[in-house]
């Protein structure tokens, strides 16, 4: 790894991590920091399918969403990222949990999935989420006070394709 690609992969970690902090936190806002404004974002949840433009959007759909819950938290598991520094793209696959607590049934949830994230570098020589793709793959049945977890294939893209 040269020290461009060790650069840009510490910068694209950065965004991803930046991703969890401000949806742990609500702050919504600052979601356009680490986002293009018209990034093109799939939300994939089994049940339904969503489409997004930019940060506004999903901020808002997240917070419509989580608003049940006296405790959210999002949790990165794992990434890998993909650059090539010479055209200023990179790929990346982020693996992550969210911990939750359902303020009106008093039980916690877990929902696990699978981003699929093109980065782009700007003019300035900053790293942003430029197309998302979310997918579900397991998370807790609310209806069952035993942990039991309904699962899902997990999606699996190829991280070359989304950089071309």
């Amino acid at each position: 790894m040269t020290n461009e690609e060790l650069l840009a992969y510490v910068a694209i970690e950065r965004v991803q991590r930046g991703y969890a902090d401000v949806v742990s936190r609500q702050a919504w806002s600052e979601l356009s920091s680490i986002m293009v404004p018209d990034c093109p974002i799939t939300i994939d949840t089994v049940a339904q399918s969503y489409e997004f433009a930019g940060p506004e959007q999903i901020g808002s759909f997240i917070s419509s969403q989580i608003e049940r819950f006296d405790f959210f938290e999002f949790v990165i598991l794992n990434t890998i990222i993909e650059t090539d520094v010479a055209r200023g793209v990179a790929a990346g696959r982020m693996y992550m949990q969210e911990i939750r607590h359902d303020r009106d049934e008093g039980v916690r949830t877990d929902a696990y999935g699978v981003y699929h994230d093109r980065f782009e570098r700007d003019a300035n020589g900053t790293w942003k989420m430029a197309q998302r793709f979310y997918r579900s793959f397991a998370r807790t049945n609310l209806e069952s006070a035993s942990g039991e977890m309904t699962t899902f294939p997990p999606p699996s893209m190829d991280l070359h394709e989304l950089m071309a």
